[in-house]
């Protein structure tokens, strides 16, 4: 495999936060203490394209955490200091990572003894981002394209590869691997790691995050409509009243053009974009916040015959794909293998007449979920700009392997995976074939969490990770 070269430190700086020391109950009791953070902002540089390490470069940040000590005799040791890494890599394609205080496990494994870091993935927060503006500096839309395509997970993982061998060159070679711990697309992520540069890690945590390994996403959207269709039930099931409040809508969106009412982003208000806030069925509480929305929404209809700003604006902060460009574009190459998405989500809709937006029987008009499809080049105001890239990229087949199904099956680095029955956005059984490819991979599986439990069942869900790490052979 392509030796990687390490990234170039090109700065960092360190300050301390408050932790939740000074934070009590309602009832006045004092909370756990947890202390405070010594947070520091890296920047790397790191080639543009790791097949050519004499090239032009990116900048990437990170933001590192330990726990901020003041021991009453101090130990200057280097040694001390050089506490076991874990790198956390955020879901996504796409998203950056928040500041390590705002994270609920952030504590949790600090005090397992590592320090952290948070990556923002190249384009994302300010690993030199992704937007429409900064890509079509790159100039035509064929070379916008090609560009893109130096984002997917193998060069994420080359990219950290090379942040590893910078952060630890000094360190003992003992301590030179790291951990990983990958949250959905992290995940993935974490498994082309395992495949092609197993040697810099000690340990991968994966959270919702074990990658269906094919080739293309067709087979993907294929399970995840029909785990779609068993959540819209759920929906439907607990709120049968939105049943009619969701057609009123959709016949007021009709009724005025279906897209003539502008959000306050400027996009395209849409019955198709509207049924997209079924993204959030896959999240804990997701049926609840759907269901606010539709509410409003349709008291508004009925109260006033238009929707007010308050409505728009929580329809348009719901899906904020504007500001996600490479969940936008990338969502369906990071299942591909030498094969073209083709619009892969859009297709297979096809296959479900439960998904009909047309239907003119009884039945409930039924959301969709994370599913990206060609409409929303038109829909999305920002995403309007970047319509013919969006196009080349559906039909572009020219994509690199992102598995070494060979390496993971003689894997010997200890994996640790949570994995959801009930996961809207990873198929389980799909996720549970991986499982079995990875040796000596370990599963923590569940029927009562969703894709968001690191977030919104953390202290379960990581107590059983680690669970897994310590336990013994019964």
């Amino acid at each position: 495999m392509q030796k990687i070269a390490p990234a170039k430190i090109v700065s960092q700086k360190s300050y301390v936060v408050a932790g939740k020391d000074h934070l009590t109950s309602n009832r006045g009791e004092a909370n756990t203490l947890q202390g405070r953070l010594k947070i520091t902002e890296h920047f790397f540089d790191v080639p543009k394209d790791h097949a050519n390490q004499n090239g032009s470069t990116i900048r990437v940040f990170a933001r590192s955490v330990k726990k901020n000590e003041t021991p009453i005799v101090p130990d200057n040791h280097k040694e001390k200091q050089q506490l076991p890494w874990m790198c956390y890599l955020q879901g996504g394609p796409g998203f950056r990572c928040q500041p390590p205080q705002n994270y609920s496990f952030t504590h949790p494994v600090l005090d397992k003894g590592y320090q952290l870091l948070f990556l923002d993935q190249r384009g994302t927060g300010m690993s030199s981002p992704i937007t429409a503006s900064t890509l079509q500096m790159r100039g035509t839309n064929d070379v916008q394209a090609k560009y893109l395509k130096l984002y997917r997970a193998d060069s994420i993982v080359r990219d950290c590869e090379a942040i590893r061998q910078a952060l630890t060159a000094d360190y003992p070679a003992e301590k030179k691997k790291w951990s990983i711990m990958g949250q959905s697309f992290g995940g993935f992520c974490s498994l082309t790691y395992l495949s092609f540069y197993p040697e810099g890690l000690r340990e991968s945590f994966l959270f919702g995050g074990l990658a269906p390994i094919t080739a293309g996403p067709d087979e993907v959207y294929r399970r995840l409509y029909k785990k779609l269709i068993q959540r819209n039930e759920a929906y439907y099931n607990k709120y049968p009243e939105d049943i009619t409040r969701v057609k009123t809508i959709h016949n007021y969106l009709k009724r005025f053009g279906d897209g003539k009412i502008k959000l306050p982003s400027e996009g395209n208000l849409t019955r198709r974009r509207f049924r997209m806030l079924g993204l959030m069925f896959g999240f804990h509480g997701g049926l609840d916040s759907v269901h606010d929305i539709v509410l409003r929404a349709s008291y508004d209809i009925e109260s006033f015959g238009h929707l007010t700003r308050g409505s728009l604006s929580a329809i348009d902060r719901a899906m904020p794909f504007d500001e996600a460009v490479i969940y936008a574009i990338l969502h369906e190459p990071i299942y591909c293998q030498a094969v073209a998405p083709k619009w892969s989500a859009h297709r297979m809709i096809e296959e479900y007449p439960a998904f009909d937006l047309d239907k003119t029987d009884d039945s409930p008009i039924y959301f969709t979920g994370e599913m990206v499809y060609p409409w929303m080049f038109e829909d999305y105001s920002e995403l309007r700009k970047l319509d013919d890239v969006a196009k080349r990229i559906a039909n572009d087949s020219d994509w690199s392997e992102l598995y070494n199904e060979e390496q993971l099956a003689r894997n010997e680095v200890p994996v640790y995976a949570a994995s959801y029955v009930e996961d809207m956005y990873v198929d389980f059984d799909l996720a549970m074939e991986t499982a079995r490819k990875v040796k000596g991979c370990k599963v923590f599986t569940t029927n009562v969490m969703f894709h968001d439990a690191i977030r919104s069942r953390m202290d379960e869900v990581v107590r059983q990770a680690f669970t897994l790490r310590d336990d013994v052979l019964d």
